[in-house]
């Protein structure tokens, strides 16, 4: 997936500035829990050859939440909404994370990678010095539901060797609490570690579905960013029960404890942690480097036709 505009580093202390719906300021103040501290609604648009998705991360109003870059969704039941897919195109300099709910996607790429991605697998990437993949839809009609995410790579890492992790949904752990299912894609959560392993930010990604008054709890580094999206649902979030809704992104402000709960309804939660990387950030569409004259030279290697030789 890919976008056009570039974008620069949104702070951590930007963030902790940004204005919260519904927070009450004297709980932040007192509480290790992290209250929302921004609240978006993800925005349409259209990527690759002409699919149509939601932009959560990555839009105009959120440029980035570092390290994570970009977070989009598709879901729709309409074949023409992505048929089209994501043919062949470049990667420098970071990495893509994709996961399903819903559907097939299938992956190949420069470095002879092969993928299969159906309901409940992800993939982790890591461009590093250059690849070029395609992501096409492996199916003429029924529900595309799926996620893919950006991450960030440090200037030291970001001229690495490509890799590839391909997790199947049995890989994914899965744990049950009171009313809630946790399923662990990477990091340690509930007792459980994800198969995705050896990431440099030391991500936390985890899938949480949560029944009707139900109610969960867990630690967050404090020196980690966090963000959370709502594919569907509504739930609550921190010590001030800030309401996300199903289509929305929360930024999260610190502290060490992340809480969730639902009230009305069901609700579902992605949740995303990871250390800051605090570098200069410079993008054009599929390349994310620290310099414009290093984006200048991506651009010139891909047409060069040395992208993929580091």
């Amino acid at each position: 997936m890919r976008i056009s505009r570039r974008q620069v580093l949104v702070g951590s202390a930007a963030l902790a500035a940004c204005r919260t719906r519904d927070a009450e300021p004297a709980a932040r103040a007192t509480s290790s829990v992290r209250e929302v501290a921004r609240v978006l609604a993800a925005e349409p648009s259209v990527d690759g050859a002409g699919v149509k998705l939601h932009r959560a991360l990555g839009q105009r109003a959120l440029g980035m939440v570092d390290p994570f870059l970009l977070l989009d969704e598709i879901h729709s039941d309409d074949p023409d909404d992505y048929a089209a897919g994501f043919p062949t195109h470049p990667h420098r300099g970071f990495e893509t994370v994709t996961y399903m709910i819903d559907g097939a996607m299938e992956h190949r790429d420069s470095v002879g990678n092969h993928g299969h991605l159906g309901p409940g697998s992800a993939q982790w990437m890591t461009a590093g010095h250059g690849i070029v993949h395609s992501e096409m839809p492996k199916q003429e009609r029924g529900r595309m539901w799926g996620f893919q995410l950006w991450v960030n790579l440090p200037a030291r890492k970001k001229m690495t060797a490509p890799r590839y992790q391909d997790v199947a949904p049995e890989r994914i752990v899965e744990i049950a609490r009171e009313r809630s299912k946790v399923r662990v894609v990477a990091g340690t959560a509930f007792g459980a570690t994800g198969p995705v392993t050896g990431i440099e930010v030391d991500p936390l990604f985890v899938d949480l579905a949560l029944e009707r008054g139900a109610s969960l709890d867990h630690a967050l580094a404090p020196d980690h960013a966090a963000f959370l999206y709502v594919p569907d649902g509504a739930v609550r979030v921190g010590a001030s029960k800030t309401e996300v809704r199903a289509g929305e992104i929360a930024v999260l402000a610190g502290g060490d404890t992340f809480s969730v709960s639902c009230d009305a309804t069901s609700g579902r939660v992605l949740l995303f942690a990871g250390r800051p990387i605090g570098e200069p950030v410079a993008r054009s569409g599929p390349f994310v480097m620290n310099t414009d004259d290093e984006l200048r030279r991506a651009w010139a290697d891909y047409r060069a036709g040395v992208l993929t030789r580091g």
